[in-house]
């Protein structure tokens, strides 16, 4: 028997399936009954009738999982799958931002703790923090975390200049620069240009005049675009896991990555066999305690809720 078909048997004898972030290797997009960016997947395993849920992701997706499906199973093959933009903020340094605004809406990336959703009032995915924003009286303060170059897109596209931002990045794409996406852009000139908001390049890439002006897209949006895009080529900025299914799902377009060493480690912690032992030794298991989870249900609730 196949690994594959091992995890198949197991995923039907134990009513479980698999979610997929955008971002994890090949094979284990592949392998997944569903595929997406981290909105998709907390929409997916709120609906889902399965029993156990197995998050191909990191931590705080295992989280949210947890929190939208109290009666379901979240298990994550690697409890070591973290991330270094959820790192960049405690729930201490939470609260003593909120002290200093004691009136202002608390808008947090869905890259973060389950402890710091539920100091918020919101939460957002990069496909729906702009949204979110506007949700917000324009005369309210708003602190948005943790995600740096994602803040600074959304206060330029919805101009609100009330809106303070949480110097947070991901190690992954602030490491994106400026002068590799350029090169890329000047050997291709013909492709388009798309960029993830949590570039640290986002701001200049825009700059750059390749016949068609970058445009800033969630991973979810870089596909749709893909998709019904008349351009054969692209160039893409974020993590290089998602060049897989725009290679699967378009195989007669080209896709560039703008920088290749832009690969998450810990996305990459997650393999066929950590999964095969997760349904074999129901490990390891992600489940938010009570108290924490009753008061992050509320922002992710309002996310889910917000296109």
């Amino acid at each position: 028997m196949t690994l594959i078909d091992e995890i198949a048997e197991l995923k039907e004898k134990e009513q479980a399936v698999i979610l997929a972030h955008n971002y994890e290797p090949g094979p284990v997009q592949d392998l997944a009954d569903f595929v997406g960016d981290s909105l998709a997947l907390a929409r997916w395993a709120a609906t889902t009738p399965a029993r156990i849920l197995v998050m191909a992701g990191v931590y705080f997706m295992a989280e949210t999982a947890s929190i939208l499906c109290p009666d379901k199973t979240v298990l994550i093959p690697d409890p070591e799958a973290g991330c270094s933009l959820a790192d960049t903020i405690t729930p201490e340094e939470l609260m003593t931002w909120k002290a200093n605004y004691p009136n202002a809406a608390v808008v947090s990336y869905v890259n973060t703790s389950a402890a710091i959703k539920a100091l918020s009032d919101y939460c957002c995915t990069s496909s729906n923090a702009v949204q979110v924003v506007q949700h917000i009286p324009a005369e309210q303060d708003i602190l948005f975390l943790p995600d740096f170059f994602l803040g600074s897109h959304v206060k330029r596209v919805t101009k609100r200049q009330n809106l303070h931002i949480w110097h947070g990045e991901c190690h992954v794409h602030a490491a994106i620069d400026n002068e590799a996406m350029t090169a890329v852009v000047e050997k291709n000139p013909d492709a388009e240009l798309l960029i993830h908001p949590e570039c640290g390049c986002t701001t200049r890439a825009l700059a750059i005049p390749p016949k068609t002006p970058g445009l800033v897209l969630s991973t979810d949006g870089m596909l749709l675009h893909a998709r019904t895009s008349v351009a054969s080529q692209f160039i893409v900025a974020t993590e290089v896991g998602l060049l897989h299914r725009l290679r699967k799902e378009n195989p007669d377009k080209t896709f560039i990555a703008a920088h290749d060493d832009a690969l998450c480690p810990y996305m990459n912690k997650i393999s066929l066999e950590k999964i095969r032992d997760a349904l074999l030794y129901h490990r390891y298991e992600v489940r938010v305690p009570s108290p924490i989870r009753d008061r992050a249900l509320i922002p992710l609730e309002r996310m889910v809720q917000i296109a």
